[in-house]
């Protein structure tokens, strides 16, 4: 792995820095779930796709790092190691996933930004893979079946979720319109 740049060393404190702010508008704890919905997956998503799949892991994983000193960045103002022991450490890993798929899927696309691509990274990096990392672990943490948690992740995240990736999608493309060369590094 080669150094990071002054340039990149900034983006990536930016948006470890997004990640964070968009956990302070508050969290939507509902009645019977451990995880709160936030808006810090837009954030996770808006890294994928503008950072790329190395930047963009790099940004999350800086985030958590912050975390896990104890900084109180996450929902309700909880941080310290023990986020990552409770029923939200599932989805905190797999943001750094979730940001590096998007990266790889919209990289894929070439030196243009594509909206149709950019919305189905942010579905499958920012959606899916996340899901797929944290409703298993949510699951077993708190004692319920996989299926139920689906059903319930399906019911609870999922409309939320999709209203991010579209709007993570369409800043993406802006940022992209305006900065052409994001995807040329």
């Amino acid at each position: 792995m080669t150094a990071l740049s002054t340039r990149e060393l900034a983006r990536v404190a930016v948006f470890a820095a997004l990640i964070a702010v968009l956990g302070l508008p508050g969290q939507l704890l509902l009645t019977g779930n451990a995880v709160p919905v936030t808006l810090q997956t837009l954030g996770v998503m808006l890294a994928g796709a503008l950072l790329g799949p190395r930047l963009g892991a790099l940004a999350v994983l800086s985030f958590l790092a912050l975390v896990a000193a104890g900084l109180p960045l996450l929902a309700g103002g909880r941080g310290g190691l023990g986020v990552f022991t409770g029923p939200s450490a599932g989805y905190l890993v797999g943001f750094v996933a979730g940001a590096t798929v998007i990266g790889l899927i919209v990289r894929a696309g070439g030196q243009r930004y594509r909206p149709a691509l950019g919305l189905a990274a942010n579905v499958i990096g920012g959606m899916a893979v996340i899901y797929a990392i944290g409703i298993p672990v949510q699951a077993w943490l708190t004692g319920t079946s996989s299926l139920a948690a689906t059903a319930y992740a399906a019911a609870v995240y999922l409309p939320g979720d999709a209203i991010k990736a579209v709007v993570a999608t369409v800043v993406a493309a802006g940022v992209h319109r305006a900065y052409p060369q994001l995807l040329r590094r």
